[in-house]
């Protein structure tokens, strides 16, 4: 109820609702380009060929485009070279001192990296649309031709390149992170085919109510846990000194630093499963290679035993860029120093470095919390899904992407609008 009545609100002040309409039309934007297809497919092949596979074999792919990859449209691709190109650059700042100082830069540092992502991205991409292109759908083609594949290409990064720019567009002019919503997009578009199917099995009796049942509530569950987790905060209490100022006293009040129980967000769950699609990526580039065999079946979530594997190496991604992200998004040094500087200090620790590493201490608890309840929400209801023989798309990763998605788009709306009515005041 909070939620649709900052929705209801935000919608009556014009800068708002012009914002919120921007963005809406920029997901009608992407919708509709999801289902343009590209030239020189044969359709008909095409459905053949996802037929004859096991459906979970591209579910990654499918997650992050919205279907796009299944239908070969002008976003099969989707956004996941940005993406990948990002994780790229976030490991390169770290281990190269001039990408660290350049993003030290301030906004010139900032557009400096944002292009450097851009060209990495079209390169992934021209090298993720040949591979498809020349490898997996390969055999789909009506047209055989050189010129035919060169558009098929061309189009494709087009699309991967059209999607980046939409992104930024609406993190220039609409509300949300212009590359989350995209995803979000994609994934509640998949919904109504889900319930769809569901309904389905059961009338065929391929599924049974009670597993039916069973996943609705634990899916209730898992958004329950998700939003608790996403709002959880942990307090640190500051006491700031008092001071004698003339013939005043100032300070002497107490406050708190607030720490989110998930301070990465769902950027570690984006992040594990863009990495884990590039050895699926590469076998799809040279299909019925050796590699192509290895990878179906010991790196995918659909073979056996790769659905256990495939769990294991999402846990320990998660785990690891939840402390990665958290580690160069958050610096308790930098607090420490600015408490000690205004005069605070946590009641019980020095300030200074034992501040900090208190900090660090209170921070590496909370990314523990957070890495274990984002790795078991990803991947239980894959293990759910093996139990009960029910297909369900929309998953523990799509769940916590959408969720995640939504609150933080939320919290910008809010931001917003307390900005806009402390300017007004200031007025």
């Amino acid at each position: 109820m909070g939620m649709l009545q900052t929705m209801k609100q935000a919608w009556k002040i014009p800068e708002m609702r012009k914002k919120m309409l921007y963005t809406l039309m920029m997901m009608v934007v992407f919708r509709l380009g999801s289902n343009i297809p590209v030239p020189g497919i044969n359709r008909a092949l095409l459905t053949n060929m996802f037929d004859s596979n096991d459906a979970g074999l591209f579910g990654l792919f499918n997650l992050f485009s919205g279907g796009s990859f299944q239908n070969f449209t002008i976003f099969a691709l989707s956004i996941t070279p940005y993406i990948t190109s990002s994780i790229i650059l976030q490991l390169l700042t770290v281990a190269i001192p001039k990408l660290e100082e350049l993003s030290k830069q301030g906004e010139e540092g900032r557009r400096k990296i944002a292009a450097l992502t851009r060209y990495i991205t079209i390169a992934l991409a021209l090298i993720q649309a040949i591979g498809y292109t020349f490898g997996l759908f390969g055999g789909v083609l009506s047209d055989d031709s050189i010129l035919s594949k060169i558009v098929i290409v061309l189009c494709l990064i087009a699309g991967t390149t059209f999607l980046m720019w939409l992104g930024e567009r609406i993190n220039e002019k609409g509300i949300g992170n212009g590359i989350s919503l995209i995803i979000f997009a994609g994934i509640v578009s998949r919904v109504p085919t889900t319930i769809t199917s569901t309904f389905t099995k059961l009338s065929s009796g391929e599924a049974s109510i009670i597993s039916v049942i069973l996943f609705i509530i634990f899916a209730l569950l898992i958004i329950v846990g998700i939003i608790m987790v996403e709002e959880g905060v942990r307090k640190i209490p500051v006491q700031y000194a008092k001071k004698v100022v003339g013939r005043k006293m100032y300070g002497g009040q107490s406050t708190h630093i607030p720490m989110k129980v998930n301070q990465a967000g769902v950027i570690p769950v984006i992040f594990a499963v863009s990495i884990l699609q590039l050895p699926n990526t590469i076998a799809y580039m040279a299909p019925g290679s050796k590699f192509a065999s290895f990878a179906t079946k010991y790196l995918s979530s659909s073979g056996n035993p790769g659905v256990y594997i495939f769990g294991v190496l999402e846990v320990l991604l998660i785990v690891a860029f939840t402390y990665f992200y958290a580690a160069i998004s958050y610096n308790p040094t930098e607090i420490a120093d600015q408490m000690k500087t205004n005069g605070g200090f946590i009641p019980g620790i020095r300030p200074g470095k034992p501040t900090a590493e208190y900090i660090q201490k209170v921070s590496s608890r909370l990314n523990l919390v957070s890495a274990i309840f984002l790795a078991i929400v990803a991947t239980l209801p894959t293990i759910l899904n093996q139990l009960t023989s029910l297909s369900i798309g929309f998953g523990g990763t799509s769940l916590i992407i959408a969720i995640g998605v939504a609150l933080d788009t939320m919290k910008q709306i809010e931001t917003m609008m307390v900005m806009r009515n402390y300017s007004g005041f200031l007025k």
